[in-house]
């Protein structure tokens, strides 16, 4: 049976299906298992090498990976760029422009909004290897509107598996990951027009605590917490009880969001009335720590999460990952042991780090 070009992400079959890759499978998953997940489609790993057949790239992207190797970074930044140049000149296959156009077409039916806005997402194969942190180095393009934008995104994001930083990805200390034949994914899902988002995860980041959940979130969309842009607001939540143990409140001034005097995502002002206040209610912290806690218990191990809040309030699950530094060591406590200040403090002065996160 011939792999499709689209898989949407509530099909039966895509929960585990390696033609979404890392990031939209797990998607997928958390759609199967009920979470509140934005709709959306994959155009698949399948999809990605048939455009380099169809375009005689196929050859010629082994050939620059191989070559990128060994080579010095003044060369591997001009191999870059010229093989990113042909793969967003390359004309589509017309079997697949036609999948993508109505894939995006069913979209705008389902959730009944003309020319919708979406974000477009890098998925690679690689993102779910061991000692490896692809999700980073790859390309999300946000509030990208029609058919055309979401062809002219999907080529970036497939020239992205050749952009310099990937190329010169080196997880294991050699070459072998990024030589390899990995494919991609190319999500596209509603974007939520978010009041505020950001990243929690499952355990302290900074101690390895498991009995807390902590929350970062600030105004807008949650790229200013990904990317670091902005100094986030902290909130440390009791796994058991569902106190919040900690606030930490920062002052936001901007906020990235939909400009539409660009037509573009861009850091714009946040309104006066809400740059020193908080930037999630009570309600919200309490629905963010139970979801958190639900979806580690769904999927076993400590867990990422990017989430998004609307303006009308509704909570959205926007990614998951395993958390990959502390979830690896055996916990110091059980969740149920309530840890003394002291133990805090020598757990932070034994060697505890703050963890890294991946990008979008």
């Amino acid at each position: 049976m011939t792999s499709p070009h689209v898989l949407w992400i509530d099909d039966p079959a895509a929960p585990g299906s390696r033609l979404l890759g890392g990031k939209f499978g797990s998607l997928a998953e958390m759609t199967e298992a009920g979470f509140a997940v934005p709709p959306g489609f994959g155009i698949t790993t399948t999809a990605y090498r048939h455009f380099l057949e169809a375009a005689g790239l196929a050859d010629r992207a082994r050939q620059v990976r191989e070559q990128a190797a060994t080579a010095d970074l003044a060369t591997v930044s001009a191999l870059s760029a010229g093989f990113t140049a042909e793969i967003e000149a390359a004309p589509l296959p017309a079997d697949l422009e036609e999948a993508v156009r109505g894939a995006y077409a069913e979209l705008e039916r389902r959730t009944g909004i003309e020319a919708l806005p979406v974000a477009v997402r890098s998925s690679g194969e690689s993102e779910d290897l061991a000692g490896a942190s692809f999700a980073g180095q790859y390309d999300t393009y946000l509030w990208v509107r029609g058919a055309d934008e979401v062809l002219t995104y999907l080529r970036k994001c497939w020239a992205g598996m050749f952009g310099t930083a990937v190329l010169t990805y080196r997880p294991d200390g050699g070459a072998s990951v990024v030589t390899a034949d990995h494919g991609i994914c190319v999500g596209v899902q509603q974007m939520v027009d978010a009041r505020s988002a950001g990243v929690m995860f499952t355990l302290d980041p900074v101690t390895g605590d498991r009995s807390k959940v902590v929350i970062e979130g600030c105004w807008g969309l949650g790229e200013g917490v990904v990317k670091g842009d902005i100094t986030p607001t902290r909130y440390v939540v009791d796994k058991v009880t569902f106190e919040v143990v900690t606030r930490a409140l920062s002052r936001q001034e901007v906020q990235y969001r939909f400009d539409p005097s660009t037509k573009a995502v861009g850091m714009v002002p946040v309104h006066p009335d809400r740059c020193d206040a908080p930037c999630l209610e009570d309600e919200h912290i309490d629905q963010l720590a139970q979801l958190a806690k639900r979806i580690e218990r769904h999927r076993g191990a400590p867990q990422d999460i990017e989430w998004a809040i609307s303006e009308a309030g509704d909570v959205h699950v926007l990614q998951v990952r395993p958390e990959t530094v502390w979830s690896q060591r055996r916990p110091e406590a059980p969740i149920l042991e309530k840890k003394s200040a002291v133990d805090h403090v020598l757990m932070r002065f034994s060697g505890g780090k703050l963890a890294t996160k991946a990008g979008s």
